[in-house]
């Protein structure tokens, strides 16, 4: 088990007083004080910001994206064109060490369709779990304004589930926010945007989101389920 490189009062501390500040700069405190830092890239809008900003600072972090084999073409296609982009040749895939078959005939089959939860732990969080005990720390693509369970993201956090600093540069930005930013910056981004997926999972937990809808209604819909359980 991991143990926290920073005291929870400093991590406190750092919070108050990068509340307010550029993500570029909550990025730049991150990797002058956490030694083995990693960045989850899910290769959405607000990851893909990130994942730029931290290419412009010339940053050597460790990248990783969770694979869960049920990924969206369009996620896939972002991926390697991402590569490319930012020249990512170290770019960490984290599987989970079920395959779909195999998840089928422990499980049954369509795992996802009868008990969300499960296959999200089977197939995200495990692997990240596993994934972060090589780390101090991690960053994510975080916003206040998605979803009411992140309401109260600090810039940085004790992560408990994880035994690690969590690190969160975009809690202030909005919507408007990240776009703006990938449109002046020219980042690359999924196609899936555009019709309509604010936030993009698994193919089959994932649908489009209609005018006046909540962000994230679009994933685990008919489900009283929000998170994968990688932020709760």
């Amino acid at each position: 088990m991991n143990s926290l490189v920073l005291d929870e009062n400093t991590i406190q501390t750092l919070a108050a007083r990068h509340e307010t500040s550029a993500p570029q700069e909550i990025l730049k405190v991150a990797l002058e004080r956490l030694p083995r830092v990693t960045f989850a890239c899910s290769f959405g809008a607000e990851d893909m910001v990130i994942l730029d900003m931290l290419a412009r600072m010339n940053a050597r972090v460790n990248v990783f994206y969770l694979d869960t084999h049920v990924l969206f073409k369009e996620t896939y296609a972002l991926i390697k064109a991402a590569k490319k982009h930012y020249q990512l040749t170290d770019l960490t895939r984290v599987e989970p060490k079920l395959t779909l078959t195999e998840q089928a005939r422990q499980y049954g089959e369509e795992l996802w369709q009868r008990d969300p939860n499960q296959c999200c732990n089977i197939r995200k969080v495990e692997p990240l779990k596993r994934h972060l005990q090589a780390y101090d720390g991690w960053m994510t693509g975080i916003r206040r304004d998605q979803a009411p369970t992140r309401a109260h993201a600090q810039a940085f956090e004790a992560d408990k589930k994880f035994h690690l600093v969590k690190v969160n540069p975009l809690i202030l930005w909005t919507d408007e926010d990240v776009w703006r930013y990938i449109d002046d910056h020219d980042v690359p981004y999924n196609a899936l945007h555009a019709q309509g997926y604010p936030s993009i999972g698994c193919v089959h937990c994932t649908r489009p989101v209609k005018p006046g809808e909540d962000p994230r209604s679009g994933r685990w819909a008919g489900f009283a389920k929000t998170e994968c359980g990688l932020h709760r």
